[in-house]
Order: C-alpha cells, then structure tokens, then sequence
C-alpha cells in the first residue's frame, strides 16, 4: 500500500527529519555504514504527529547523534516494513495481532483517546455505544432517527481503511462484534476523515483526538472525549501507541536510546502530555 500524509519537506527539514517517498520507504534499511546512525519510521498517521514532535525533542536534547527519517501509511504498513527489515520502527496505533510477524517487539509510547466527530453543524451531545453501533453498522440511516441531532437526512459514515490501527481500535472498542456498513467512506489517513467530517453537515466518523479540531467531538457514554478525560481514565476510548521493533532493541543503539528517551525522559512526556496521554 503506498504512504499516505508524508511529512511536508519544510516541516521534516525543521525537525531534523527526512521524509520518506513511498517508493523509497520500502528499500530503507534499518542499519547504515556512516558514522551517525540514522533511524527510520514507518507507519500510524496517528503515531506520526506524536513521533514527530519526539523527534524535534530528541534532536534539540542531542543534536547530532542520529538522523532520523520518517514516512506514513497505516499501522499494518509500519509493522509490515519492519517484520521485514525496511525499517527501524514500525509506528502502531493498533495492539499487536496474533497474526503479526513473528519476532516483534511493541515498544509503548503513550495512550491517545479516539474520538467519535460530527460536523459543527450538527453538534451532537453524547452517544451511548448501542448508538455508535447502530449508526456506524448502517442500522440506523438517517440522523432524524438519532437522539440529539440537528439535522435530518442520510447519515453519511467515513471510517478508515483496513491497514489502519485507528480502524481496529475503533472496532475493538466501540463496535464490537458489530460491521462497519459496507457503504461507508473509506480514507486513508485521520487528516482526510477530519476533511471528510469538516466540509460535510451529514457525515459522522472517528479520529485521534489530536485531529478533532474543526469538528465536534461528541462524549461517549456520557463522558467527553478530552485530554482531561483520557488522562484520568474516565473516558472509554481510549488505545495504545506502540513503536514497533524487530526484537527488544539492544541495550545502547541508537534505537534503544530514543525509544527509551521517548518512554522515560520529562522532555518527552511533556512532549506527550499536550496532546496524548503520558506513561509515567
């Protein structure tokens, strides 16, 4: 599957970050011969913008220890190309699978809370799961027919695509055993659901809560899909960010010590807390 949402090149320049091509992503490997160590990304479009902001942090904390190199694509496009050595992490929005490579190590980062959204003209209060299921399976059409909407006409559901780890979290959570409708919208990236949601009074879909802006994010279970929420536990949707290794990395390489950066230091979980929800 090619990359979607690559980092723009001003932005990738300023924090030290090389932005992968799609065609190149996959012949990037892991271990270099030069004397600075480079470390290359793959994966999540919701990891991205939390790995990114990490990176400009490790980078200003340890300017030129490593380069770093960055491309997007989806959860099972970053675990793929690191089960397979094209890359030195595989960013996963997603738990690990039972069906995943053998040999992977899931390095947790932070937990970010998923957030149902509307458009702002439709500015809906709350929504219990038996209603997310019914609206997102396609058994309930028409928002005339849902509790606290403004609007009346076709409910037009955007999910993400298959390889995405937002797409399994959302599953896991909210819907269950229930589909998805098969009619519904698929994009690529948590920035085109936003778009999606943003310029379309009908639709309804689901995001990292770092790109609910512009839409309404709606409280679930009687609980508001915030920062604050996330981090105190009261808030149900909630998931994992992982950066994906092959093996547990070695204790001193350049992998080990960002990851451990990102995990451990006040820099990073500062980084974290602005947006996602902090490990310690």
């Amino acid at each position: 599957m090619s990359r979607v949402r690559l980092l723009g090149v001003c932005t990738a320049m300023a924090v030290g970050v090389t932005a992968i091509p799609a065609a190149a992503a996959s012949a990037s490997a892991p271990a270099h011969t030069s004397a600075k160590p480079v470390i290359t990304l793959s994966g999540s479009t919701s990891v991205a913008p939390l790995a990114s902001l990490l990176i400009r942090g490790y980078l200003k904390q340890y300017p030129g220890r490593v380069k770093f190199k960055l491309a997007q694509g989806g959860s099972d496009v970053g675990v793929a190309d690191v089960a397979k050595g094209r890359v030195s992490i595989g960013m996963s929005s997603r738990d690990a699978k039972s069906s995943d490579p053998g040999g992977l190590f899931f390095n947790k980062v932070s937990k970010d809370a998923l957030c149902v959204v509307t458009n702002p003209g439709n500015p809906i209060a709350n929504l219990s799961q038996e209603q997310v299921k019914a609206i997102f399976s396609g058994s309930v059409r028409d928002w005339s027919d849902v509790t606290g909407s403004s609007i009346t006409g076709t409910i037009d559901v955007v999910v993400r695509t298959a390889a995405s780890g937002t797409q399994d979290a959302f599953q896991k959570i909210f819907l269950g055993s229930s589909s998805v409708l098969g009619a519904a919208s698929q994009k690529a990236s948590n920035g085109l659901v936003q778009q999606a949601v943003q310029t379309n009074k009908n639709a309804i879909g689901y995001v990292s809560f770092d790109f609910a802006g512009g839409t309404n994010a709606v409280a679930y279970k009687g609980t508001a899909c915030d920062l604050r929420n996330a981090k105190s536990g009261a808030y149900g949707g909630t998931r994992n960010f992982w950066f994906v290794t092959r093996g547990r990395p070695a204790t001193g390489n350049a992998i080990q010590k960002f990851i451990s950066w990102a995990q451990n230091s006040k820099r990073a979980q500062a980084i974290v807390g602005k947006h996602w929800v902090p490990l310690v």
